[in-house]
């Protein structure tokens, strides 16, 4: 069937409002925030519900055509931009709370779903959703279990897949797998649900998850500490792990991000003096008055044993937001750098200035004009690096080689929550094994014969040359 004939036959299924072609398709972003190259796809499909999407894969897998899976296009991987030839699926109009249990604290929902609105009507309801992006008003659930995304509060709550107790799953066959489990304990058989969770939408389309919420905290304690080096940072994360039972994110920025995000915001330094190195810690508890207490003598103690030099601890809500928009202002200065390289790494904890000092020796010896902005999650390990701008694109993929083989080396992840994508496709062997690749080549075989599920992310395979099992 030519390609008009495959178009007219999803526009016969799922009605002309979902299926944009043309100045229609114009109109709409297709492309995530990576920068990573992007074809204009056939079409664009916006089905409304598991059905839907179903017989949009029964009949893209007919034809063995290519499909580009799209969830809020906030990746920073190149994972869901469309390739030449490729049908893209979006799941924005799959954006139903269908249910949200407040005695057994779990909600399904559809995978369209934003993540800041289910945090919103959560906490309407005495529970909270604790998963937290900066990206939470664009990023979607489905895509974040697609991803399995980290952020801030993973010292706490653990990454996207610790909050999944089910999903429902369209295979690309368009056969639905339905595993909505609302329960944590169930050994009956294999736990398929891992399988998809993580998988960039290789191996299957997520439409629906159950997910596990928690009792929300009333009050939220926010400090901002001016460290003098980072064997201090360490210090302070160990007395905060024994001194804050309700510890929930612990984030470093070494100096130079810290000043480029004031500067990129307008803002002036909320502590008198300059560090190496800054920490925001913040705690939940149900009871403020003891969390206030607990916060301000963990502060005390922490400048007591030179882990601090300075501190300044939030009063209000708006100070807390204040505090977080240093480090959350990554958006800004991607834009200031682009194109840029946006890494997302992980090391061990006790490596990571070691591996930082690396970094940015070799990246200033082979690219002195440009900026490396170094942050991260201090508390599980994830470093956080932007730097750039590069307009040649072979001087940002020699500084993408630099950074992976780096980490390579230092036996890191070159993926700690972003994903593999396009964009880090080809440097997956300084973390995977050769064995470990060639088993998720089999994987996808095994479950996407025909290779039509986001074909060429994570490796380099095209949908059309996948291995016969």
């Amino acid at each position: 069937m030519n390609p008009q004939g495959l178009i007219d036959r999803l526009t016969e299924a799922l009605g002309p409002s979902s299926v944009l072609t043309g100045e229609r398709l114009q109109l709409r972003q297709t492309q995530d925030w990576s920068g990573a190259q992007a074809a204009q796809p056939q079409a664009l499909l916006l089905p409304r519900d598991t059905a839907e999407v179903a017989v949009a894969l029964r009949i893209c897998h007919e034809h063995g055509c290519p499909v580009a899976v799209q969830g809020g296009l906030t990746g920073l991987a190149g994972g869901a931009n469309p390739m030449e030839g490729e049908i893209a699926l979006s799941l924005a109009r799959l954006d139903r709370i269908e249910d949200v249990d407040a005695v057994a604290g779990t909600a399904i929902v559809q995978a369209g779903v934003t993540l800041e609105r289910l945090q919103q009507h959560c906490v309407e309801l005495g529970w909270a959703f604790p998963l937290d992006l900066g990206a939470r008003g664009s990023c979607q659930l489905g895509g974040n279990a697609a991803t399995n995304a980290g952020g801030s509060r993973v010292l706490r709550y653990g990454m996207m897949r610790n909050l999944v107790l089910g999903l429902e799953v369209v295979m690309p066959d368009g056969n639905v797998l339905t595993m909505l489990d609302r329960v944590i304990k169930n050994n009956a058989g294999f736990d398929l649900k891992h399988l998809f969770i993580g998988s960039e939408g290789t191996l299957g389309v997520i439409t629906r998850l159950s997910l596990a919420l928690v009792p929300r905290q009333n009050q939220q304690c926010t400090a901002l500490c001016g460290v003098p080096d980072f064997d201090a940072a360490l210090g302070l994360l160990r007395h905060a792990k024994a001194s804050l039972q309700g510890l929930s994110a612990f984030e470093v920025m070494w100096n130079s991000y810290f000043d480029a995000s004031l500067r990129a915001h307008g803002k002036s330094a909320p502590l008198a003096d300059p560090y190496p190195v800054y920490v925001l810690v913040e705690s939940v508890s149900g009871d403020g008055a003891n969390a206030d207490q607990a916060m301000e003598a963990f502060l005390e103690k922490a400048i007591e044993e030179a882990f601090v030099a300075d501190a300044v601890l939030a009063q209000t809500g708006a100070q807390q937001e204040e505090l977080w928009s240093i480090r959350e202002g990554v958006s800004e200065l991607l834009a200031l750098a682009k194109p840029c390289a946006a890494f997302d790494v992980s090391v061990a904890i006790t490596r990571m200035d070691e591996m930082v000092q690396r970094l940015e020796e070799t990246l200033r010896s082979a690219y002195p004009q440009q900026q490396h902005l170094f942050f991260g999650h201090l508390g599980d390990g994830n470093l956080h690096l932007i730097s750039g701008p590069y307009p040649d694109p072979a001087d940002l993929e020699h500084a993408e080689e630099l950074v992976y083989s780096c980490v390579g080396a230092f036996e890191g992840s070159i993926s700690a929550e972003h994903g593999i994508g396009v964009v880090k496709r080809d440097f997956m062997h300084h973390s995977r094994g050769a064995a470990e690749i060639e088993l998720m080549r089999k994987l996808k075989s095994l479950l996407d014969p025909k290779g039509i599920l986001n074909p060429g992310r994570v490796f380099n395979t095209p949908h059309e040359q996948l291995p016969a099992l």
